[in-house]
């Protein structure tokens, strides 16, 4: 059982993205457990490249010493060190983030995706500050001031993502379920008159999500965020009916749901009546089949 009230993304509002259209769109954020998996992962991967790298080089050189006789000079090596550490820290999550938009093994695992603050693709110059600042955070601090950035901060993002102006976006959600409301007897005549048309979005889906989520609440708990989510709602409805915060919030939700429907519905018949008007040939004009 919960013990508190509900933390899940769902019923947070912070990680809403408004497009163009003035639309919201729903779009949660990687949490700190996730990023921290992935980034593990994604260092794993670049040090065992690098030692590989590393490896090779060595065979190859000891093979030319061996073919030629010559020795190559002490005062490459610090160079080679040099440059392949850089292309494993720097250039390779550079090319593998720009070529994937976004992802990369340890994101792949996790179902993650780095993606701008508005939601959209990022491009090589975000790509290029996550990993310059990355080499830092990651490989120099061993992790500490990324992990430390990604407490502080309401979607996890490490300091490249602060200055790249990106965040971590969760890809892979689970299905959601239908839900199941029924009208209280009670409010069937105020379902008739009541005005929730100014409801806002965000305050519906938390609502609806609510409802999804309460049957693992503690009662304690399912009461006073059913409290929360009415006092919020109130301001919005007209008139208000003398039932419980719950029932109150059911009545909301299928009374959306219900005009929604129904406005769907009207639509798609006008777009019916339309439809022969819109698909017939102009006055006149030749029918060339």
């Amino acid at each position: 059982m919960v013990t508190s009230t509900l933390t899940s993304p769902d019923l947070d509002d912070a990680d809403d993205i408004v497009i163009g259209e003035g639309v919201a769109l729903q779009v949660p954020a990687g949490g700190f457990l996730l990023r921290a998996g992935g980034a593990m992962i994604d260092v794993l991967v670049n040090f065992i490249g690098l030692l590989l790298s590393l490896w090779g080089v060595l065979v190859l050189v000891d093979a030319w010493q061996r073919a030629t006789g010559a020795y190559l000079e002490g005062a490459w090596w610090p160079v080679i060190i040099v440059s392949l550490i850089a292309t494993w820290l720097v250039l390779v999550p550079l090319v593998v983030e720009t070529l994937s938009n976004g992802r990369s093994l340890g994101k792949l695992v996790f179902g993650l995706r780095i993606v701008r603050l508005d939601g959209g693709a990022i491009t090589l110059r975000h790509t290029l500050v996550r990993a310059l600042v990355g080499a830092a955070e990651l490989y120099l601090t061993s992790g500490g001031i990324a992990a430390l950035a990604g407490m502080l901060t309401r979607r996890s993002q490490r300091v490249g993502d602060l200055l790249a102006g990106t965040y971590a976006q969760l890809e892979r959600l689970p299905k959601a379920q239908p839900l199941h409301l029924e009208l209280p007897p009670q409010l069937r005549a105020w379902a008739d008159v009541v005005d929730a048309t100014l409801l806002p979005d965000r305050l519906a889906r938390r609502i609806r999500d609510y409802f999804r989520q309460a049957p693992r609440l503690e009662p304690a708990a399912r009461r006073r965020l059913a409290g929360r989510l009415a006092r919020q709602t109130k301001p919005y409805v007209h008139p208000i009916p003398d039932v419980d915060a719950e029932t109150f919030l059911a009545g909301v939700a299928i009374v959306r749901r219900d005009r929604e429907w129904r406005g769907m519905q009207t639509r798609r018949a006008r777009i019916a009546r339309l439809d022969p008007l819109l698909e017939q040939l102009p006055h006149g004009f030749p029918d060339r089949g």
